[in-house]
Order: C-alpha cells, then structure tokens, then sequence
C-alpha cells in the first residue's frame, strides 16, 4: 500500500508540473493584443491615444472637392485584377473611399499601422501567425456587424481573382474564424515580420452583398467587373456616376467610425467630384479654369511656363512645392526592357541602351534643370547603394560571389554622362563596343547580329503622351548607331492590358519604394513573379542570386541588416542593367484652390491630400 501511495505522489506532482509547464508554455505563446504594429522602431501613439498629431480636430465637414482623373473607368470592382477601376475606389495602398481596411497607417511615421476596422491586432513574437479582433460597432452601410465571415471572404477572393495579391500573400495559408470577432491568419513560415502588417491592409468587402442579387434579381458576381453602385463600411457613398466620365461620392452621415481616434480630422469633404479626361493638358485646362480643385504637377516645363495666369496672381489659386511623399520613399522609373524577348536577354545589349540616353541634354532643354537621374533602385532612401561594397555589405556580397555579377566587387555603378556633343560622341561609341560585345554589328547604317543578319530594333510603348518627349530623343539617339526604335503611345487601358499580358518589347514605368522592403520585392524581381501575367515583374527577372538577396531582405534580422542587405540587392540588380532609369523629383509640386485648406504643420512623411484637407465652404463641424 504505501509503494502505491508514493508511486501516486510521484505521478501527482509529475502531472501538476507538466500541467505547469503546458500553462506556462501557452501563456508564453499567447501573443499580446496591441492597437497597432510597427515594423519600423516603436509605435508612436500608445493604446488610448486621442487623434493623430498632425490632423485638425476641429476641421469643418462638408464643401466639395473637385478632381481630375486620366483616361476612363469600367469598373467599381475592387478586388478584381480586370478592368480599369474608378478613381476613389482602388485596392490599397491607393485611397478607398467606400471600402476599409483591417488596420489604417499613421502619416508621420515611416510603418505603422492602426487599428480600423479591426479595435486590435495579436501575433507571437516568431509572427508565426496573426489575429484580428473586430470592432464591435463596425458597420456596413445596411447596418449589418463587419464580421470574420466578411474578411474571410475578402482574403479568399482577393487571392483568387488578383493574381499580383495572389504572390503578395502566399505566405498566407488560411484565414479562419477563431471567435466571435476574431480572425486568425495562418503564416507557412515564421520570422517574417511584414506579414502583419500586410495583412492588416486587406480590403474588407461585404459577403452578404456580394453573394446576393441586386435590384434586379440577378446574382452579383465578384469575378466579374461591374458599374452596379457597391455597398461599402467606409466614410463615402457612390452618389452618382455617368460610367467612364463621372464619378461624385457624398459623406456617410451614419458611418459607423466618423469618431474613431484614427479618423478624428480626416474625411472632412462632404463631396467629391472625379472628372475623366483623355489628355492631360485639357484636364490642365480644367483646374485652370475652375473646373477642378487640385493638381499635383507632373511635368517640369509645365511648372516653369504655365502657371502665370489670373488666378494664381491674385491668389485665387495657390502653389506649393513639398517634400513630404518622398521622405518615407525611394523610387526607380525608367525604360523597362522585356527579358521575355531573346533580343534583350544580354546584358551587354541592356548596358548598351544606357549610352544611348541622353539625360544631361534632356535636363538642359526640357527639364529646366529640375530632375535628377536615378542610379538606385531605391532612389532617394538609405537603402541606395553607393561606391564599392565594404563591412557587412560586403560579407553578404561575398556568400553570394558565384551568384552575382563580379563587377559589384570592383566597379561603382554610374550612369554615362552626356550633355555635350563629344560626351555623346563617346557613349555612343560606347555602346557600339558593347553591342559588338554582345555579337552584334554595324552595318549599312542598321545594328544586325552577327549570326543571323537580323536588324536590332525594338518598340517602346507609353501610357499617354506625357514621356514622349523624352522617349523621342531617346529613340533618334539609338537611330545613330543603327537601332530602329518606333515609340507608340496608347489609352490607359491598352497600356494596362499589354503589360499585363507581357505584349511589349518595352515600357517606361517604375517602382516605388518604401523605408521598410519586405515581401514585396519577390513580386518587383523574383524567379516566381517573372512568368506570372500581370505581376510588377515587368522586365521577367528570374535570377537565383536576386532571389537569395531577397529572402535575407524579407528575413533581415534588425533594421542595420535591413539596410545593408538592401544596398546589396540593388548593388546586383543595377549590375545586370535590368532597366535604363530615367529621372526624377524628389518633391510634389502642387497647385489649388483657395477654397481648400490643410494644416498648418503637415505630417513627416505625407502631404495628406485629400484625407486631412478640408473646404473652407464648410458649414458644418
């Protein structure tokens, strides 16, 4: 008996302290509930916080605001990857103002985010997974609770029908409901901090509405485009439209977060009103002439010649030229060689078309010296590389010595310098030499391959006609040396339809960039994105060294190797001369009406435009 009775002890304390050890084990893993996430440095407003820094809290609500839009719109479909979709109405990170997100940035730090829909957000310290407590007052505009069943819905179909989202979330294995206002997100991999925060910027569509009938009693289909008025939880309603034309959206006066922390001062426009126009110097015309409220200015010329009018004498119309979009960003624009096509597969070749970009000239005869060239993928952040590879930079460089090009070793990328006719004398001769290189020569006045005899020559394709003027010369410049280029200018649509399909030799486009890369550089210049209709991989780099630095971008472990890392993966990606870059401003020259108003002190890292702006025809507070 007494054997049994220690036996029974023994297996008594054994059991309470493997009890012990579970509970403390699950307390261990239970991630804490917070009102944001940061993944750069520390939040800045803690739990509780009243309203952003930079808002008016006592901003007017009402007036209407007045806005240009290019091309034409025949969608009102948010998710779906098809169609052109109306202004006001995009996924993120552009405005909705119908629909919302999970979680909502603040505008004066470089990566947080919110809480808006969802009141908190929860993920263990390995970001294993992610869980989203919704608010308890999130409405949709008939008055039904946003649910976990809505996101749910959401995250399924955005995968499904977006095939750039599809790759910008398949680290995302589920989304399942796990409380009554909760939602879990399941990762297939751990220690990768971003995805979070990417999760928190899901757009959130309504379920109930979307797999019901509308007025007529057909069935809505969410795989389908659509012009039928959808039915949002955001601070607007579509209150009119003429399809491709018009677009006016009105208040909420029952939305549900009008007295939300991260919404006190913003949505302030009673109205807004979005104006469709096929060129840009008409809708130019428009904001002259009073038809529009406000113009972000695009074109150096323009700002330098078109501004001495009546209205901006008088101060009826004002000007502005700010930096505060480009402070939390880097940007590369350029020419965008297809490597889908064999002609451009050589990196000789892609070097080669570089010579042939006159930039000094350009600045000195079109740009009234207001641009700069770009050298770095990520133009105009600490994240650019500079001179040759030293320190930790170095060291990365050095594990992946089979896998990248030499010269990051040995040769500080620099783009040619022009502007005089010797300078291009020599570039061109220049790009002869690598043309020759690369097993081409010129012949009877036409670059021909060796081998073949065939003619080099390519189409460059532009959305509009606003970069003709610098893809003409461009053009003319490698007429010199034998390179037949035609340039062809399309609507918004056709441009968006070729590249989605991969139906170009190449395009002028960019990428923007912010402080924090993450997962969205494997869809920018990975293997996986290269074949992929419709992903940001324009150019169809697939390259195991790029896709390596990658990974150690997505997984850096603090923000030093966050940098570093970074600086070596535009290190290798400006070696292989995927792209001509071209220029740009690291400012926002804008113009508007007197009857729009803002803060005195903008946020750090945003002009705020239109979320913060306010009428001063306001009536109401």
């Amino acid at each position: 008996m007494r054997r049994f009775h220690m036996s029974s002890k023994i297996i008594l304390v054994c059991t309470t302290i493997v009890a012990a050890l579970v509970a403390a084990n699950a307390n261990a893993q239970e991630p804490v509930w917070r009102s944001g996430t940061a993944t750069v440095g520390e939040l800045k407003y803690q739990d509780g916080f009243a309203r952003f820094d930079y808002v008016n809290p006592d901003a007017p609500k009402g007036g209407n605001v007045s806005l240009t839009a290019m091309g034409t719109f025949d969608t009102l479909n948010s998710l779906l990857a098809k169609g052109e979709i109306a202004a006001g109405m995009a996924s993120p990170p552009a405005n909705n103002l119908v629909y919302e997100r999970l979680m909502t940035p603040s505008l004066d730090e470089i990566a947080s985010d919110y809480g808006l829909l969802a009141e908190a957000i929860a993920y263990p310290d390995d970001f294993g997974f992610v869980k989203f407590r919704l608010r308890p007052e999130a409405k949709w505009a008939d008055g039904q609770p946003v649910t976990p069943e809505d996101v749910i819905f959401s995250f399924d179909k955005t995968k499904e029908l977006d095939p750039q989202k599809e790759f910008y979330y398949k680290h995302v294995t589920k989304a399942e409901k796990t409380g009554e206002r909760e939602v879990t997100f399941s990762f297939d991999e751990k220690n990768n901090r971003e995805l979070p925060k990417i999760v928190g910027e899901l757009l959130i569509v309504p379920k109930h509405w979307w797999e019901g009938k509308d007025a007529k009693g057909v069935q809505r289909d969410i795989s389908k485009t659509t012009l039928e008025i959808p039915m949002g939880s955001g601070p607007y309603k579509i209150a009119a439209m003429s399809p491709g034309s018009t677009i006016r959206y009105e208040l909420r006066d029952d939305y549900w977060g009008k007295n939300l922390n991260v919404n006190i001062g913003q949505n302030n426009f009673g109205s807004y009103t979005y104006s469709y126009y096929a060129d840009l110097d008409v809708a130019f015309e428009a904001f002259r002439s009073g038809n529009a409220d406000y113009w972000w200015e695009n074109s150096a010329r323009r700002w330098a010649t078109s501004y001495k009018f009546p209205a901006v004498a008088d101060g009826r119309i004002k000007l502005e030229v700010l930096d505060n979009d480009y402070r939390s960003s880097g940007v590369l624009v350029g020419f965008i060689p297809n490597l889908r096509r064999e002609k451009f597969r050589d990196p000789r070749v892609r070097e080669a078309l570089n010579y042939a970009f006159d930039f000094e000239e350009l600045k000195r005869t079109i740009f009234y010296n207001q641009y700069d060239r770009i050298n770095s993928y990520f133009f105009g952040s600490e994240l650019a590389s500079s001179g040759l590879p030293q320190g930790r930079e170095l060291e990365i460089l050095n594990e992946l010595k089979d896998q990248v090009p030499p010269e990051v070793f040995t040769t500080e990328y620099k783009n040619p310098v022009g502007g005089d006719q010797k300078r291009q004398r020599d570039n061109l001769r220049q790009a002869i030499a690598l043309f020759k290189a690369a097993g081409y020569e010129l012949k009877g006045n036409r670059m021909i391959n060796s081998k073949t005899g065939e003619p080099f020559g390519f189409e460059i394709l532009l959305n509009g006609p606003t970069i003709e003027i610098v893809a003409l010369p461009f053009a003319q410049s490698l007429k010199k040396i034998g390179v037949n280029v035609t340039v062809r200018t399309v609507d918004a649509s056709q441009f968006t339809n070729r590249w989605r399909s991969r139906d170009f030799d190449m395009i002028y486009q960019g990428w923007g960039q912010s402080l924090n890369p993450g997962n969205e550089q494997a869809e920018y210049w990975g293997s996986a994105s290269a074949e992929r209709d419709g992903s940001q991989n324009y150019a169809g780099i697939s390259d195991p060294g790029i896709d390596a630095l990658i990974r150690r971008v997505i997984f850096a472990k603090n923000r030093d190797d966050l940098i570093v890392t970074t600086k070596a993966l535009d290190r290798v990606l400006l070696a292989h001369h995927f792209v001509i870059p071209s220029y740009t401003g690291r400012y926002s020259r804008i113009a508007y009406s007197q009857r729009l108003q803002r803060p005195v002190d903008l946020p750090k890292y945003s002009v705020g435009f239109p979320d913060i702006w306010w009428s001063n025809s306001a009536t109401s507070q």
